[in-house]
């Protein structure tokens, strides 16, 4: 199936009431047929549904429709972007590894991997995601993950997935990609040689801003890379908590079955069937409002790098910008409706932001409603001045998440705001 057919359609088989919409599975548990069956669940010698913490047929039906659309091989929903981004890493590291990361992600990010994570003795190096070398100098026997985004949050630069992915590839470490900017209709991680993506479905997959949720999906065969890698010992040694499995030796995907059988189950962070029942709904039209998110942005950037009170403006779709030959190669059907600018001072940009009328000030994106968020003070208000710096978050920029409204209301709304 092509891909406008496969966010419609996959992942769901009717049941016996034939509900073309997917039925929200409410249910926090499921009754065993006999204890011979219970027993052959929990010994994953039948596949099932055992409690809504490991599993639900409302998120199955949205797991498996996210993976096919990353063309990946299985996925796992978590409650919240967040939440994947940590048992992506948790996944992989524990006390004494380290991971590597890029400077220019979301302000959350920074935070979970240069504080949270510190204290579970998990080490976070950071490098310039412009300047992939700086990558492999950083990389030691102890080095578990290099995580970065696809485009980044807010600097609005793009990852050159072939550099990357080789130099990861040649000391086989696994890469995971922050692709929620992008979405899977725009950019495909894991056709590119990438090993993990995660998402926070909270953006563009919901699309109105509805329900917190999170994702993970790896790439197919990644059982090649983790198999016999001393780097991941505990996915080819008895796990003692799962009746002495060994992961790499079942036919099931190893990565994602790990973050389902260790993860949710010891730490919960689980979507509700009623959010993944949401998802579902915003999938369906995911592969239309990326081709508009994208076009407006691209006309709105087109019109703030003309104006004269802007310094600069990030939107990898525009020739003038740095990331330009790599948006090309990798996002050819658009860059997204995210883009960032630079006014000359705190001062003014927080007076724009204060100032617009269809762009309404809150910390998110990927609303069918326009956003307009002032990062240095908000999301990324946290970070120190070195932070801001090497994280691309001049105190005087603004970043914006254009929506599905008229695009020529909110060039209008723009330019009242900034002033002539």
């Amino acid at each position: 199936m092509n891909e406008q057919t496969v966010a419609i359609h996959a992942g769901y088989e009717k049941d016996t009431q034939a509900t073309m919409a997917v039925p929200i599975y409410q249910t926090t548990a499921y009754q065993f047929r006999d204890t011979t069956y219970a027993g052959d669940l929990f010994e994953l010698k039948e596949l099932g549904n055992i409690y809504t913490r490991l599993m639900n047929p409302t998120t199955d039906v949205f797991e498996k429709r996210f993976a096919l659309l990353e063309e990946g091989e299985a996925g796992v929903a978590t409650a919240s972007g967040m939440s994947a981004i940590f048992y992506a890493i948790a996944n992989v590291a524990e006390a004494g590894d380290n991971i590597i990361v890029a400077k220019q992600v979301y302000g959350g990010t920074t935070t979970l991997t240069a504080h949270t994570i510190k204290r579970f003795g998990i080490e976070s190096r950071y490098f310039d995601v412009n300047n992939p070398s700086e990558i492999e100098p950083l990389i030691d026997e102890k080095t578990k993950l290099i995580l970065f985004e696809s485009i980044t949050n807010p600097s609005i630069d793009v990852a050159d997935f072939e550099q990357m992915t080789k130099i990861a590839d040649r000391h086989s470490i696994l890469t995971c990609v922050d692709n929620t900017v992008a979405t899977p209709i725009l950019c495909k991680p894991l056709t590119l040689g990438c090993d993990i993506v995660v998402h926070s479905a909270s953006k563009y997959t919901t699309g109105q801003g509805l329900a917190l949720g999170g994702m993970i999906v790896e790439r197919k065969d990644i059982k090649s890379k983790i198999k016999g890698n001393p780097r991941y010992s505990h996915f080819n040694e008895p796990d003692i908590t799962y009746h002495g499995l060994i992961y790499t030796d079942l036919e099931l995907p190893p990565f994602t079955l790990r973050v389902r059988l260790s993860l949710l189950r010891d730490l919960g962070a689980t979507p509700s069937p009623f959010n993944s029942w949401l998802y579902i709904q915003g999938l369906e039209t995911l592969p239309l409002r990326m081709v508009q998110h994208s076009k407006s942005a691209l006309e709105i950037a087109k019109f703030l790098e003309t104006h004269p009170k802007v310094k600069s403006v990030n939107y990898a779709g525009l020739k003038s910008n740095r990331n330009y030959h790599l948006a090309q190669k990798y996002f050819p059907k658009g860059q997204s409706g995210l883009l960032s600018f630079e006014l000359e001072s705190l001062e003014e940009a927080q007076r724009v932001a204060d100032s617009t009328k269809i762009f309404s000030l809150v910390v998110n994106i990927g609303d069918s409603k326009s956003i307009i968020t002032h990062p240095a003070s908000t999301t990324h208000q946290q970070l120190s001045p070195k932070e801001l710096e090497e994280a691309g978050v001049p105190a005087g920029l603004i970043r914006l998440s254009v929506g599905l409204e008229d695009t020529q209301d909110l060039i209008a709304d723009l330019r009242e705001a900034l002033g002539e």
